[in-house]
């Protein structure tokens, strides 16, 4: 199969982009994400329908957050938009005429990223992605491991911490709210608020208080060496070094592959990755490690990912 279609639904917007056999983006577009579920439908075929001019496409994959059952067409349950049993599969054949394959978005992403980003050379990779939550993939045997039921690699969700911080799904302790960016800014407010004399870079980039700090500011004040903007990312590091280390007691891949918004910082937060998980690693010292690697495609990932995956079938 040649040209596909690769759609990554956002929260404020639509990617699309047609995607050739080695990886490469021809042409994108983005669209506004609709909130009304029939506008949804709508925007998705639109973007199809407006990158495919011109160019002979064969299939589309769909990047969509939330649960996908096992014939990758319907969309379970997603948290942020009022999906739930959506036959998305039928609905947007049937507006553009082409095959279409959905796809979890973190699910997609990992496979962009094996199959043309970090993972490429491996045969078994497991993807975390630290954005404003935690998702991840799974790739053993060269194959994406969706499950009997088409919702695994839910890592953020796996409970870390008996009775500890409610979690946006209901439940307690989930590993996404000890590992991800919502996590950063809350370890920097509270330290901020606790000893202010150590934060005087990061709250001079806000607005001088530990509620103005954002995301973006914790960055850019831990490469200025600012002491709790710092400490905050070798906190997260260090939750999400110990839950790899649990990964690879279930999956033991050659490679882990950290994407998401956090990652953008690279050695930063990559080098403290490594070791809290070589710290935490069971029998860390009488077996091979994997790699931890920094994700290559960014933001593309998930667009590359469902577009190849619908190439595949």
């Amino acid at each position: 199969m040649g040209l596909t279609i690769g759609v990554d639904i956002g929260g404020t917007k639509i990617a699309a982009g047609v995607v050739d056999e080695e990886g490469a983006i021809l042409e994108t577009c983005k669209v506004a994400t609709p909130r009304a579920t029939d506008a949804l439908t709508e925007a998705i075929a639109d973007a199809v329908r407006t990158v495919g001019a011109g160019h002979h496409v064969e299939a589309v994959g769909i990047g969509a957050a939330g649960y996908v059952d096992e014939k990758r067409a319907t969309v379970l349950f997603a948290p942020n938009i009022d999906w739930r049993h959506e036959p998305l599969k039928d609905k947007v054949e049937q507006r553009v005429g082409l095959p279409v394959v959905v796809e979890n978005d973190a699910n997609a992403a990992a496979w962009g990223e094996y199959r043309f980003g970090a993972g490429q050379g491996h045969s078994d990779v497991i993807c975390i992605t630290l954005g404003t939550g935690l998702g991840g993939g799974i790739i053993i045997g060269n194959k994406l491991r969706r499950g009997r039921f088409g919702v695994a690699a839910e890592f953020g969700h796996i409970r870390v911490v008996p009775d500890g911080l409610l979690c946006g799904c209901g439940s307690q302790g989930c590993w996404e709210q000890y590992a991800s960016g919502r996590a950063l800014l809350r370890y920097a407010q509270q330290r901020a608020f606790a000893t202010p004399e150590n934060a005087a870079v990061l709250l001079s980039l806000g607005d001088g208080t530990p509620e103005g700090i954002q995301g973006r500011h914790i960055s850019a004040a831990a490469r200025q060496g600012d002491p709790v903007a710092v400490d905050s990312f070798r906190e997260l590091a260090r939750w999400a070094g110990a839950g790899l280390a649990d990964l690879a007691s279930l999956f033991d891949p050659s490679a882990f592959i950290v994407g998401g918004g956090v990652s953008d910082e690279g050695e930063l937060v990559l080098d403290p990755i490594r070791k809290s998980f070589r710290r935490w690693l069971v029998g860390s010292q009488w077996r091979p490690h994997a790699q931890v690697l920094a994700a290559q495609l960014g933001g593309e990932a998930g667009l590359v990912g469902a577009a190849d995956l619908a190439r595949q079938g």
